[in-house]
């Protein structure tokens, strides 16, 4: 490994700090080093706050040392006025010598303008640093920029003989197929993701909360798919402890957007559409056999992750299914997760 990937690296690994708060924003992190010593560090703030290379500056206790010093980032410096000037112009009023970038932010706003700022302002500037696994630490900012959609998880849990409910049940619950850490585990998950998506269905059958109860952080924007307004009033859903926005033909006004159904378009993508339009990066979805296989089947999805609980059912609700690239296989106690990416 040679020094550049090193605290490349290490940007990486801080800026992992800011997952499920800084969105629609990237989480980007940044290290400043002189000498061979790590002088400051930064990630990007919670949505509206400071950005990771100003949070670095911000850190380093003698401010002399910046002109003498190399920063590192994951993402390449914003060149435009958003909630936050821009960082580009924060190192050059600095007068940092040296950036290392991972790679080039590829939003239109900035594509290579920041980098453009920092060359003409005599910076010398290196850029695609181990850019592979930057731009899949960065992977729901790319999607929703290169994509126009937002980051698709798809998630489920299926028994061991390969369902997800059984045929009947007696109350409006959720009967579980996993343990008790897998579950908490899906409740971090939904802190970091920016909305939980759903059907009907699932609404109507297990009642469920979509928050993240078993986790310390923010609860994701609730989305549910209520084609025909079928929703009781009194459902979880509907509580105040998160947003929850129905997408739906008829009117409401907790509809975010009317969705107009076309045979000619495709569900899962028109649904996409309309979570882009609001600035929504990333979700992630637990809905029933359905929806998960609608987006599926319209191959709309980036990332399925699966749990295999010991249990039988003998008959029920058959699991989706889906084929893409097992990056990875755990057990969790009894339980086991894999998760597969899409090709």
């Amino acid at each position: 490994m040679n020094i550049h990937e090193k605290y490349i690296r290490r940007c990486i690994d801080i800026a992992k700090n800011g997952l499920g708060t800084t969105a629609p924003n990237p989480m980007v992190g940044c290290v400043i080093v002189h000498d061979h010593k790590i002088i400051g560090e930064g990630f990007t703030s919670p949505y509206g706050g400071a950005h990771a290379e100003v949070n670095a500056i911000n850190s380093v206790k003698d401010q002399s040392l910046l002109s003498h010093a190399t920063l590192y980032v994951t993402l390449e410096p914003c060149s435009h006025f958003g909630k936050t000037p821009p960082c580009a112009d924060a190192i050059i009023t600095h007068k940092i010598p040296k950036v290392v970038i991972g790679t080039v932010d590829t939003h239109s706003k900035v594509a290579g303008r920041g980098i453009e700022k920092l060359i003409a302002s005599g910076c010398d500037v290196i850029v695609g640093v181990l850019e592979d696994e930057v731009k899949t630490h960065h992977k729901r900012f790319f999607t929703f920029h290169n994509k126009q959609r937002p980051y698709v998880i798809l998630k489920w849990a299926e028994t061991a003989d390969g369902f997800i409910a059984p045929l009947t049940k007696n109350e409006k619950k959720p009967v579980w197929i996993t343990n008790q850490i897998s579950r908490q585990l899906v409740h971090k998950w939904r802190t970091e993701e920016q909305a939980i998506l759903v059907g009907t269905n699932t609404v109507l059958e297990d009642n469920p909360s979509l928050t993240a109860r078993d986790w310390s952080g923010k609860n994701p924007i609730r989305i549910v798919l209520d084609k025909n307004s079928r929703l009781p009033k009194d459902a979880a859903v509907f509580d105040e402890k998160a947003k929850t926005i129905i997408i739906s033909e008829q009117n409401s006004t907790e509809i975010l957007e009317d969705i107009k159904w076309d045979s000619k378009e495709t569900i899962a993508q028109q649904i996409c559409t309309i979570l882009f339009q609001n600035d929504i990066n990333s979700v992630i979805i637990e809905g029933g056999r359905q929806t998960l296989q609608t987006f599926i089947d319209e191959n709309v999805w980036d990332e399925v992750r699966i749990f295999t609980g010991p249990v039988n059912f003998g008959s029920g609700t058959p699991a989706p299914k889906c084929s893409g690239t097992l990056i990875s296989k755990e057990k969790i106690i009894d339980d086991t997760l894999k998760i597969v990416i899409n090709d």
